[in-house]
């Protein structure tokens, strides 16, 4: 039997979604699908909208078989560690065959080639991203700009130069993209296939007469009290429901104003130097800032920080970093290189069994279906973030703050 994998947040899962899983299936012809999700906290640095385990169920009831966490230190990162992280998972499983992503291209005739240009980093491209950034770019458009002067003449002959540029500036493509380099540099024999993405951009609004809309619209609408019923698939909407009268959702990153001023009013500029992304002096231009606000919100920080050097989302991920005590040391390009040490289960279907009979069989990491019996650096970080995560619920119980240690994965 073969199997398709795909990387997801689903946050929440909307029909968006179940048109890519479907198109999935259909592509690769798999009869088994295994995601790697994020869990508490995403790749955009905001928490998720509900937790892992009501999101795992979603996918599951969707029809995904397994559904295995992708560590919070690749979760939180830029593309390329995220993508790095979730295909490195996939590829140690030793039962994916293919991976399907979703593009705005909606072919891999572009993507592949580039792909395979920017998998051996070349000393033009790297010299070419330090010059853009000297210039002040942020490394999102410096590695955008970088990349298509680069490609130059690689190309095919109907293409251009610039076209890379366009590419690598819309974001399902410059993720794939990075999916594709990820399966180039593990060497990894698992296919790659791609559909369009669909109706809704990534930051378009809502669209009346439509079924389908952007994780980010719905989530817009979620915080505006509104109903996503029409654009989430009816067993999506009810855990999303339930979970909200249970206190435990829909969160945003505003839910943890409290926590993060605590630990930016406790903490030195030394100590602000060790955590994660904290560079060129951030650390003391967020001191000074501190005192100027006049009420303390998330945005207002992250609007006062923001420039032309560092994107809005690069800032968030950064506060969501010293909200979660993640230090440069554990961080670096050469440990997240090593890749995720384990994989663990977040939840299964009764066909996703077989499944896990066969990776315990074929996979090169440890399968981990209880934390508690299980120690890696990396699976201490996403039990903290955790019970981070539900620290910001409306009554946080022991249940909720721990539920990694007393529950078994989520089963449908």
């Amino acid at each position: 039997m073969t199997t398709v994998g795909i990387i997801a947040e689903y946050n929440p899962l909307h029909n968006g979604h179940v048109h890519h899983f479907t198109e999935a299936k259909r592509l690769s012809g798999a009869e088994r699908a295994i995601v790697v999700m994020s869990g508490p906290f995403t790749q955009r640095g905001e928490p998720a909208a509900v937790s892992k385990q009501a999101r795992t169920e979603m996918a599951l009831r969707m029809g995904a078989d397994l559904v295995i966490e992708l560590p919070v230190a690749y979760a939180v990162g830029p593309a390329e560690w995220f993508a790095f992280g979730a295909v490195a998972l996939l590829e140690a499983t030793g039962v994916v065959d293919s991976l399907c992503f979703g593009s705005e291209a909606g072919t891999l005739g572009s993507l592949l080639p580039l792909a395979r240009y920017l998998a051996e980093e070349s000393s033009e491209l790297q010299s070419e991203i330090r010059r853009r950034m000297a210039l002040g770019a942020s490394f999102p458009a410096a590695y955008s700009a970088a990349a298509a002067v680069a490609f130059e003449g690689t190309l095919h002959e109907e293409e251009s130069p610039g076209d890379a540029g366009e590419l690598l500036r819309q974001p399902n493509n410059s993720l794939g993209l990075h999916y594709l380099i990820a399966l180039q540099r593990l060497k990894s024999k698992i296919e790659p296939l791609t559909v369009p993405r669909t109706a809704a951009g990534f930051h378009d609004p809502l669209q009346v007469g439509s079924s389908i809309a952007s994780a980010t619209a719905i989530r817009n609408l979620l915080q505006e009290g509104g109903s996503p019923a029409a654009y989430m698939p009816e067993y999506s909407v009810s855990i999303l429901e339930r979970e909200h009268a249970a206190g435990r959702g829909p969160l945003e990153l505003e839910h943890f104003r409290g926590p993060l001023r605590h630990l930016l009013s406790t903490r030195t500029a030394a100590e602000l130097r060790t955590i994660q992304d904290m560079n060129e002096g951030l650390e003391n231009r967020i001191l000074r800032l501190m005192p100027e606000l006049e009420k303390f919100t998330i945005s207002g920080l992250l609007q006062a920080l923001k420039s032309k050097r560092y994107t809005h989302t690069r800032l968030q991920r950064l506060l969501l970093h010293i909200l979660l005590n993640h230090t440069k040391e554990e961080m670096t390009p050469s440990v997240l290189a090593e890749g995720p040490g384990y994989i663990r289960i977040l939840g299964f279907r009764e066909s996703g069994r077989a499944l896990l009979k066969e990776m315990k069989q074929k996979a090169t990491l440890p399968i981990v279906m209880r934390p508690s019996l299980c120690s890696h650096p990396q699976l201490e970080r996403d039990l903290q973030a955790a019970s981070a995560f539900a620290g910001a619920f409306r009554e946080p119980h022991r249940t909720d703050m721990y539920r990694d240690y007393l529950e078994p994965p989520v089963m449908v």
